[in-house]
């Protein structure tokens, strides 16, 4: 099994505990300030804890309709989450799936945080997952982490 990993990493003014904390409720955020890429996220399995499974139906700016994903990990202390999609035409029938990992660093000098994202692509055999749809998941990650971050600027209030 082909396995493709990329990161990417994006500075924000925001404190790491509030992005985690609206990321924690990435069902109810992700559609509101990203609906171009998420229409719904519906927990079908669990509390929203670790073992939560959702059920993903994404919007009509993208190639693919749909996506099942499992919270793997929540860590509150280091502002970690994984979480691994494991079914839907978003593996774009090459992958077994993808696992993201998402950590908001904090920065102490500023106050704010760095988001950093690490995806893993586990590809079906010896399938190539092309550069392309790589860069189509980072881009994907960065717009949605850009509309919670603009969210949360206009709504000082939230999370």
């Amino acid at each position: 099994m082909a396995v493709i990993t990329s990161e990417f990493e994006i500075p924000s003014s925001l404190p790491a505990s509030k992005i985690f904390n609206a990321y924690s409720d990435f069902n109810n955020i992700a559609p509101k300030v990203d609906p171009e890429t998420y229409k719904t996220l519906v927990t079908i399995e669990g509390d929203g804890g670790v073992g939560t499974i959702r059920e993903i139906t994404f919007g009509d700016g993208l190639p693919f309709t749909s996506g099942k994903s499992k919270l793997d990990i929540v860590d509150s202390n280091n502002f970690s989450i994984v979480y691994t999609i494991f079914e839907g035409d978003v593996l774009l029938g090459q992958l077994d799936s993808m696992t993201h990992h998402v950590q908001f660093i904090p920065s102490p000098a500023d106050g704010g945080c760095v988001y950093k994202s690490t995806i893993v692509h586990k590809c079906k055999g010896e399938t190539k997952l092309p550069e392309e749809a790589v860069n189509m998941a980072k881009e994907g990650f960065k717009k949605t982490f850009k509309a919670i971050e603009g969210f949360i600027h206009a709504n000082p209030q939230a999370y």
